[in-house]
């Protein structure tokens, strides 16, 4: 630790914090880059976060430092997507319209049960449920006490940066929420909806961390 603080005060604290953001596999909060550097204020860090937030905007890259899943991540922007899709050779993965839907209702109303989402939604959702599970957007949030006990659903921390939102204070009014259709999972896949915004843990990401921060 001593060590650690000895460097600390050789090296620019927005440097640091750059470096930590360029090298993290997911969004770093303030508390998660002070709890490596505790030899810097919190308030400290977060100035640095703000000023690296200000120059890349001012500098006009191709990538910008993002609040994003109440933490910091560079990401590249959604215009440079299609050409970032092209040099991994790979589809960007896509939810259908009652997928959406679906994960809009879990999103608005968690926690929430299976049956609850059924009934609004009118249709047995237990297919969808399970490829969202898969896909880490949505998670088990604990059982309620009624007969059976059953699960309760909510969102996951990786739903939040997939749709580029720092937290769930800051979903959309439930109106703008993209293609809330109402095709089930197993009918034709006519409109499909490419995710936005994936982080860098996802390969088929739209926004993708930049590799060089000249």
């Amino acid at each position: 630790m001593f060590k650690l603080g000895i460097m600390f005060m050789s090296k620019s604290l927005k440097l640091i914090v750059e470096a930590m953001l360029y090298a993290a596999e997911k969004p770093l909060s303030a508390r998660e880059i002070h709890s490596i550097i505790p030899d810097a204020k919190l308030p400290e860090i977060k100035s640095a976060l703000k000023v690296l937030q200000y120059e890349y905007e001012a500098m006009g890259r191709s990538f910008a430092l993002k609040e994003v899943a109440n933490g910091y991540q560079f990401r590249s922007r959604s215009e440079y997507g299609a050409y970032i899709m092209k040099m991994l050779q790979r589809s960007p993965n896509r939810l259908s319209n009652a997928s959406m839907e679906t994960l809009a209702i879990i999103a608005y109303k968690q926690p929430i049960l299976r049956q609850e989402v059924e009934r609004l939604r009118g249709v047995d959702v237990g297919g969808i449920l399970r490829a969202l599970l898969e896909k880490g957007l949505v998670r088990v949030m604990g059982r309620k006490n009624l007969p059976g006990r059953p699960l309760i659903y909510g969102t996951t921390k990786k739903f939040l940066e997939v749709f580029d939102l720092k937290d769930l204070e800051s979903l959309p009014k439930l109106k703008e929420f993209k293609a809330l259709g109402g095709q089930d999972e197993t009918q034709s896949n006519q409109e499909e909806i490419p995710f936005q915004n994936v982080s860098r843990e996802d390969l088929s990401e739209q926004e993708t961390p930049p590799k060089t921060a000249d």
